[in-house]
């Protein structure tokens, strides 16, 4: 009998930033379960490191967005895969699991693919808004797809490409009607003064590119609203140490220290806790709605890769936010490129702390949080378990 046949499972997985770091650490808590002898390694983060993955290299490695910032870093980027190809091809792991960052994931999958190792492509690149025509491709690239959206899989068919919707795993971690005051609580927030979330993205290129607009809002806002205060989660330490010091050079950097809380992680709490949220988009929207919290959603990419989005039509959607995607209209505010000013957000943010949300974006909130719950226990851990039969 083969030493591959007779030794434990080996399960590779790389994950490029903070979310696919959190989707990691579940995923391989629900393996476990299923195959207790498995042996877990690849490009982690805290959290996958905690629930028992061998980090080769840290997630926050992989960490870039936008075309004219990936072209930044790509040199150090090829030098990452070249070698983590070859410690892949070395280690010969049983199936890899590449979660989310397509850029780099779905590249190296189809190189594995090629060499005799079954790949599994964890969390569907938004084929729905960029080109449908992509999922053909990335199915030369994955054996399977693991989508989090249910209208997902129906695209893939089409092209002949196997993937299956196991659920969005934050639908399963809030509950449907999230308890404000016991968030409150766990965070040590007294008091029944108005309390913004404000997250600025998790990585640096979008603290650089939002922070400032953002703490510009924030002190607007406080001209109108001096008793608010303002909970700034951050996704890990180097997001921190940008942001703080993004305070530190603020012109009203006295009223805003006095204002603004930073807290290491406990994004979910700090939204559920919030009376309102402004955000960067990305999941951190769909984290907002499924905490049923009014929001604003913000983004600036560099303009260059703007520009060469809009001058090649290379975007099919007109909603950005998960929110307004999986609704299918304006459910929350969006405020992309030029539309991201200070002065719109602090107006925005505003009307919704007065207001807070209507009874109709409640019930839709509600429901979308239904439709996002996995069809399974374990659904994701089970698609992967399948093709692990040897």
């Amino acid at each position: 009998m083969s030493e591959a046949a007779t030794r434990a499972l080996r399960i590779a997985l790389v994950a490029g930033e903070a979310s696919g770091d959190l989707l990691g650490a579940a995923l391989v808590r629900d393996l476990k379960a299923l195959h207790p002898e498995a042996e877990f390694a690849g490009i982690a983060g805290p959290e996958m490191r905690a629930a028992g993955v061998v980090a080769w290299h840290d997630c926050e490695e992989l960490a870039v967005m936008g075309l004219v910032e990936v072209l930044k870093h790509l040199p150090r980027l090829l030098r990452l895969r070249k070698a983590l190809r070859e410690r892949l091809l070395a280690w010969q792991p049983d199936v890899l699991i590449g979660i989310d960052a397509p850029d780099f994931n779905l590249g190296l999958e189809a190189w594995l693919k090629k060499r005799g190792i079954r790949t599994v492509h964890y969390v569907s690149p938004s084929v729905w808004a960029w080109r449908e025509s992509r999922a053909a491709t990335i199915g030369r690239s994955a054996d399977r797809v693991l989508c989090l959206f249910p209208m997902e899989p129906a695209i893939y068919a089409k092209h002949g490409v196997d993937a299956r919707f196991v659920g969005h795993p934050l639908a399963a971690m809030l509950p449907l009607r999230p308890e404000r005051e016991a968030a409150r609580s766990a965070l040590g927030i007294a008091g029944d003064g108005p309390l913004l979330a404000l997250l600025p993205g998790s990585r640096g290129s979008e603290i650089a590119r939002l922070g400032p607009v953002f703490l510009d809002a924030v002190a607007l806002l406080l001209h109108d609203q001096p008793g608010l205060r303002v909970l700034a989660p951050m996704a890990n330490a180097r997001c921190r140490e940008r942001f703080q010091r993004l305070l530190l050079e603020h012109p009203a950097s006295l009223a805003l220290h006095a204002a603004v809380h930073l807290v290491d992680g406990r994004a979910r709490e700090a939204m559920v806790a919030s009376d309102a949220v402004l955000l960067a988009s990305g999941t951190a929207a769909l984290e907002a709605m499924l905490a049923k919290r009014p929001m604003v959603v913000a983004y600036r990419i560099a303009p260059l890769t703007h520009f060469i989005v809009k001058a090649f039509g290379l975007l099919k959607v007109d909603r950005y936010s998960l929110p307004n995607v999986l609704a299918g209209e304006a459910l929350v505010i969006e405020r992309m490129q030029a539309d991201c000013r200070a002065e719109q957000l602090a107006e925005d943010i505003g009307s919704l702390l007065r207001e807070g949300l209507t009874p109709a974006q409640l019930a839709r909130f509600e429901a979308l949080h239904e439709s996002l719950r996995a069809p399974a226990p374990r659904a994701a851990a089970l698609a992967v378990a399948e093709g692990l039969q040897r």
